[in-house]
């Protein structure tokens, strides 16, 4: 007797939408809705309209009621930032980039060696008052940006700076009777031709020092703690120096811990916006400029709204290079973790 396969016309899981695979997905879809419709507005409406602002000639006249659409002028403006081609002096879209670049790498290589160092002293066996040096450190991070700033940007002042004057009295006591009158965030260089960097570059690199080193240091607490003890008994049983289980037992414990920190720490400082705008207002000659600075310049100075669009669509790839290659480190990190 043949046997008769009969197919069954209930669609399989695959077959089905996934708006019919079970009540529990409509019901999460139902609950996130509201959250997606609030993004579309308020994140994803901006950014699509900020794209198609930088192939246009927005400005000013565009803003007003009722006007014409502005006109389209294609890749234009995106050429024009690569060319440096603006109606702004001083602009220089690649050195700022590069800039930019070594601002951010060198305030974190400085940071993390610091904040190293610091935590390691501080976890000195019978130190004393380590709780009230730890509660010290970290208030920098507790002072608003635009307060730290106003205050160091007076205390590099030329005439009127304590800076200056601790030079004045350290000179005078090798007999100088000369004032200091260092002009930090003005036009001052190095009298060295081969350090293309103003001298207003090393005053916003201390203040951040300043800024940047306690939260790190904290980081670095945390896991030196967590160092088993027996390591460290070990090596000496073996006759290694306290140089030697630095370098071979602290620093690599400690780089599971402080790579992805100072992954933060280099995007962090990498849009920096206040050190650049209010301590040295980019000067001299927007030397000590950012992209994120020359964002809010096109925007609120310049009213150039398309050329600053376009600039911002800049700052988003290279952002997410160094986003994907920071990601690619702290995989590296996580599996030396393992």
């Amino acid at each position: 007797m043949a046997t008769v396969n009969v197919q069954s016309n209930t669609p399989t899981t695959a077959q089905r939408s996934f708006w019919q695979r079970s009540e529990s997905t409509r019901t999460a879809y139902l609950y996130l809705l509201p959250a997606l419709i609030v993004m579309g507005v308020i994140t994803f409406y901006p950014l699509l309209y900020q794209v198609y602002m930088s192939f246009t000639d927005f400005g000013l006249k565009n803003l007003r009621v009722n006007s014409a659409p502005p006109a389209f002028v294609g890749l234009s403006n995106y050429t024009r930032l690569l060319t440096n081609d603006m109606p702004i002096p001083g602009f220089n879209f690649w050195g700022t980039l590069a800039f930019n670049l070594w601002w951010a790498l060198s305030n974190v290589i400085i940071h993390v060696v610091l904040g190293v160092l610091i935590a390691v002293l501080l976890n000195t066996e019978g130190l004393w008052g380590k709780r009230i040096y730890r509660a010290i450190y970290v208030l920098p991070v507790v002072i608003p940006a635009l307060i730290i700033a106003t205050v160091w940007r007076n205390l590099w002042d030329a005439d009127y700076g304590p800076i200056n004057g601790l030079l004045t009295t350290i000179s005078g006591w090798f007999g100088s009777t000369q004032a200091v009158h260092i002009r930090w965030l003005d036009s001052y260089d190095l009298p060295i031709p081969w350090i293309p960097l103003p001298l207003s570059y090393y005053a916003m690199l201390i203040t951040n020092i300043w800024l940047g080193w306690p939260l790190n240091a904290v980081v670095a607490t945390g896991a030196l703690q967590s160092i088993p003890s027996e390591l460290y008994e070990a090596a000496e049983i073996d006759g290694a120096t306290s140089t030697q289980q630095f370098f071979n037992i602290t620093v690599p414990m400690l780089r599971p811990a402080l790579l992805p920190f100072a992954i933060f720490g280099f995007i962090t400082t990498f849009n920096l916006f206040h050190l650049s705008y209010f301590l040295s207002g980019g000067g001299p000659d927007h030397r000590t400029e950012l992209l994120v600075t020359w964002a809010y310049r096109l925007v609120n100075e310049q009213k150039l709204y398309g050329i600053a669009s376009a600039f911002a669509v800049y700052e988003f790839f290279i952002l997410l290079v160094l986003t994907l290659i920071t990601n690619r480190l702290a995989k590296v990190t996580a599996g030396y973790a393992d």
